[in-house]
């Protein structure tokens, strides 16, 4: 366990980084009367979450490779992270959707629905929290793996 206390250390920070996005974006109404740009201001989360992969192979890279560090050995860091960040995302989205904004699911139905962008059922099979967990939890993998690998890219010093 030792040799992942920084992703660890930086999955959990990560986590609650998703926690408190999400209480931004109830606090400025992105969960309720400013829903209409809900999609556009999450794509924003791009920019702390690649800030936190940075933190997180910098400090790697300086504490256990000596400032010294190859491509691979930042991409694995940052496979290993974005793992870590999956196996705890379940609990964060019930976090949110539950404790947050229990009423987000039904919000954006009724949005989605009157706007004509889907229909009542397929509107409830895509916006449900088991829906949002597997999805957020598949999709942050993935998006978490580029990441890592475009980050250690730019950290790395060695051949």
């Amino acid at each position: 366990m030792k040799n992942f206390s920084i992703e660890i250390k930086w999955a959990l920070r990560f986590t609650l980084l998703t926690l408190a996005w999400a209480i931004g974006e109830k606090f400025i109404g992105l969960h309720d009367e400013h829903i209409n740009n809900y999609g556009m201001c999450s794509f924003l989360f791009v920019f702390p979450a690649v800030l936190f992969f940075f933190q997180a192979i910098n400090e790697k890279k300086k504490y256990v490779y000596n400032n010294s560090m190859t491509f691979r050995q930042g991409f694995v860091c940052g496979v290993i992270l974005s793992f870590i960040i999956s196996l705890l995302n379940p609990l964060a989205q019930l976090v949110i959707y539950k404790s947050i904004t229990p009423h987000f699911f039904d919000t954006i139905i009724a949005y989605k629905v009157k706007n004509g962008y889907l229909s009542i059922e397929n509107a409830k099979v895509y916006f449900n929290l088991k829906t949002y967990m597997i999805e957020s939890t598949f999709i942050g993998l993935s998006k978490g793996i580029i990441t890592g690998a475009i980050v250690s890219v730019f950290i790395r010093n060695k051949k």
